[in-house]
């Protein structure tokens, strides 16, 4: 089979042409090298490739049975490079880890690798993971292969890249506010903020921090669903990991729910949108009514989000960079010093005050899904913007005091610990993807899951094929 072919198909038909044996893992990292050496110099997604190792690890899995694979059973995937993997340049888009060869893995990469994830590249992040635009100073920034004149979002923007330009066919990214959903919609790809703890990972700070999670992303929900089926599961490193659920993500994914309650909102009633995007989204939530489904328009009361994910997120700054900011302030970012700062200023007061307003608003968030089973929303609010501005500092009309103000409509699923995807859902008059956020309650992954493949089904919009970079202006 051609590589061409190969990079065209979803992961899930990857995977039974793998079983078939009709193709190797070798195969597809073939595919996968040529692919990269034709697209990445025009969009810079995966700056770091470790193919040697791919395939020391394909011909490891080749000797064993296809039913004693994993999940995933030889199939490749892209790490972010915020992730340690063992002997692969492991940077987090810093100069101070430019040189960085980390000798063990990641618990979460420990676990793709055993169900039979092929690792072969690290996608490019922003410095620390901070501000949903990548760019970093080790790597460049990566571009939107929509226009590559414009941002791909972040701070998993070098997955969805990777995945919306053939580069991968799947890809982990990570998610504190909105990371793995920002690039996911403007990339028109699928990327998934799971429940925390379904995805077991290596912690550092606080052991039982629940704002940040590793996720999946790819093309379609049913290939999101696969991977989600092979990052799931506990592990004793990790102590708030859930075990993997009887019946598999991919098998949920496919069971049509009717009689869907379904709310829509177009800001949550916190923060401004761009009113192309609150169109576009609008008329996607309208066609779950074709398939049986109530939308109206309703969101739960989270007036005080603002103010609590300002806090919070300092405080896992305060926590996770003040070494670095005693040792390397000099090599860190803007933004990361203002936020290491904001959350070492904090009182224990400060912090009291938020838990306390975030177990409220979470508590609200779960009484809403007593009447709801999704709540839909823009995904970003705004398109793709240009690649040198550093974040999105204004929106209709309205000026922003930080650099994280734009994010406000993800960080409502973070603050209420619920599982978020971002979906595709139609493209601007200029042809720039926009994504739906699709929120459900906390450990709703399955149901969540379905009702996005329904919309995803609904919509038509084939956004399962890759493209070639579009050279453009800003």
């Amino acid at each position: 089979m051609a590589d061409g072919e190969l990079i065209d198909h979803t992961a899930v038909a990857l995977h039974g042409l793998l079983e078939k044996g009709e193709i190797t893992p070798l195969d597809c990292l073939d595919a996968l090298e040529t692919r990269i050496a034709l697209v990445d110099p025009d969009v810079n997604a995966l700056p770091t490739l470790c193919f040697d190792r791919a395939r020391d690890h394909a011909r490891r899995l080749m000797k064993k049975p296809s039913s004693e694979r994993g999940v995933l059973g030889g199939i490749p995937v892209a790490i972010k490079d915020l992730t340690n993997v063992a002997g692969v340049r492991s940077t987090q888009g810093s100069p101070i880890f430019a040189n960085h060869i980390p000798e063990t893995s990641d618990l979460m990469v420990e676990h793709i690798e055993a169900e039979g994830g092929v690792i072969y590249a690290k996608s490019n992040t922003p410095e620390f993971g901070a501000g949903a635009n990548t760019f970093n100073p080790v790597f460049g920034a990566t571009r939107n292969p929509y226009n590559t004149a414009l941002s791909a979002a972040g701070s998993s923007g070098g997955s969805a890249v990777a995945l919306a330009t053939g580069m991968a066919w799947l890809a982990q990214g990570s998610d504190l506010g909105g990371s793995l959903r920002n690039p996911a919609s403007f990339n028109n790809i699928v990327g998934l903020r799971p429940t925390p703890g379904r995805v077991a990972f290596t912690r550092g700070g606080r052991f039982d921090s629940s704002l940040s999670v590793e996720g999946p992303m790819a093309r379609t929900v049913e290939d999101l669903a696969f991977f989600l089926d092979a990052m799931s599961g506990d592990d004793p490193r990790d102590p708030i990991s859930k075990p993997r659920p009887v019946t598999s993500f991919l098998k949920a994914t496919r069971i049509q729910t009717k009689s869907l309650r379904v709310a829509y909102s177009e800001d949550l009633g916190i923060t401004p949108v761009d009113r192309e995007v609150r169109s576009i989204t609008r008329k996607a939530a309208e066609q779950f009514q074709k398939i049986g489904a109530h939308v109206e328009d309703a969101h739960p009361d989270v007036a005080d989000a603002y103010v609590i994910f300002q806090t919070l997120r300092a405080q896992s700054y305060a926590i996770g960079m003040r070494d670095l900011m005693r040792d390397h302030r000099e090599a860190l970012k803007p933004e990361v010093i203002w936020n290491t700062e904001k959350g070492l200023a904090l009182t224990m007061v400060d912090v009291a005050n938020a838990e306390l307003a975030r177990t409220a608003l979470m508590q609200r968030v779960a009484n809403f899904f007593d009447h709801y089973d999704v709540l839909l929303c823009p995904a970003t609010i705004v398109p793709p913007f240009p690649v040198e501005e550093r974040a999105v500092m204004a929106c209709d009309g309205v000026v922003f005091e930080t650099y994280v103000d734009w994010l406000l409509i993800v960080a409502v699923a973070t603050l209420a610990g619920c599982p978020a995807l971002s979906l595709p859902c139609g493209f601007t008059n200029t042809g720039l993807p926009v994504g739906i956020q699709m929120i459900g309650p906390a450990n709703g992954e399955a149901k969540l899951l379905a009702a996005a493949h329904q919309l995803e089904t609904a919509l038509g919009l084939e956004t399962g094929k890759p493209i070639m970079p579009r050279k453009g202006l800003a």
